[in-house]
């Protein structure tokens, strides 16, 4: 019996759990979810579950009213009908808040396989793959909570630096929304790494947390924003999807700001209607499957795989000093912990790892 935590398409703060009873197919693998991070990520997720990105469609609920949010975890092999897949062995991969979860096998490999799983055929294969953690080689088994909390978003992170340092004019300063959100952590530190300056913008209530990060060459308010004046070139990485904030720092920043790039929406109930007559680059949407899927193409996945793990290991420790993994067990905790992080309620300082 698998439990399920099912949410509203139209409101995702009603939420429910059901219970499900899959049986196990022909080149099918049962996959039990040992633990899942919960941040912030997975609630754009939600909130942007819908066309164009799509996210309610991995993981259908039988209720079409409701879906199921993804979030990436660790997990057990359960039951296996496939040849080279034995009970016992652990994946990391994409999931849906659940006790469990199973997989078509196609693409066995010796380092993980993919859903082929119709439903899912047509969504961004990265998020099909699952690996086997004995073959990783960003796997570190002292240090899986910290690659729950963060290695999604460090690898959006790494895609996003890449795409900045290899543009045509890549920037002397960089300015980054959402400051202590994970994602934006992540984003400084591979900037940070290459010693570009980075401004984080963030709330009143999460400056002192986001200066001890020490990832950040300076920190301002989001009321400061028409106060910047950052070294030419310049970019704004956008993870708060505020347009408000987004014609300020382009009217400051102006003409030295060269590029803008719109990554999430962790203000997702805030008004988002586009200002009229913004100044400086239009802002652009950036993916990363569909960004990582070209510097595949063009470096080689041998190579791309080398470039993002060597930052990603460094990464794993360096997380530690800003932000402590915290456990959370049960249904009635996971729902809370949903609840909480829907509000904005989670200090930038906890990392929620949820067990069921």
């Amino acid at each position: 019996m698998a439990e399920q935590h099912w949410i509203s398409k139209d409101n995702i703060r009603n939420t429910k759990w059901e219970s499900a009873s899959p049986a196990l197919g022909a080149g099918e693998v049962r996959l039990k979810l040992d633990a899942f991070a919960l941040t912030a990520n997975n609630v754009t997720y939600a909130a942007f579950g819908g066309p164009p990105m799509n996210y309610w469609d991995f993981f259908p609920a039988s209720d079409p009213a409701f879906g199921r949010v993804p979030v990436w975890g660790f997990a057990t092999v359960e039951a296996s009908n496939v040849d080279g897949i034995e009970p016992g062995r652990r994946v990391y991969g994409y999931f849906p808040i659940s006790t469990g979860l199973t997989v078509q096998v196609v693409r066995l490999s010796d380092t993980g396989f993919s859903d082929g799983a119709p439903h899912r055929q047509a969504l961004a294969p990265i998020y099909n793959a699952y690996i086997f953690t004995d073959k990783d080689p960003v796997y570190v088994a002292d240090s899986e909570a910290e690659q729950l909390l963060f290695r999604p978003l460090y690898m959006t992170g790494w895609m996003i630096v890449d795409s900045l340092m290899n543009s045509e004019t890549p920037p002397k300063t960089v300015i980054l929304s959402s400051a202590s959100s994970k994602t934006a952590l992540a984003t400084a530190h591979g900037l940070h790494r290459r010693g570009v300056k980075t401004i984080g913008l963030t709330s009143r209530g999460n400056v002192e947390f986001v200066e001890k990060s020490g990832l950040y060459s300076s920190v301002m308010t989001y009321d400061q924003a028409g106060d910047l004046s950052p070294d030419a070139p310049a970019a704004y990485v956008d993870f708060v999807g505020r347009p408000a904030l987004t014609a300020a720092i382009h009217g400051a920043c102006d003409p030295a700001l060269t590029r803008s790039m719109v990554i999430g929406v962790t203000d997702w109930e805030g008004d988002r209607t586009p200002q009229p007559d913004l100044t400086g680059p239009t802002p652009e949407f950036f993916f990363v499957p569909t960004y990582a899927a070209e510097r595949a193409k063009t470096l080689g996945p041998a190579k791309l795989n080398a470039m993002t793990q060597e930052d990603m290991l460094a990464f794993y420790p360096a997380s530690r000093t800003f932000v402590t993994p915290e456990t959370i067990r049960g249904k009635a905790a996971i729902s809370a912990a949903w609840d909480a992080t829907v509000a904005g309620e989670v200090s930038p300082d906890r990392g929620l790892i949820c067990k069921l």
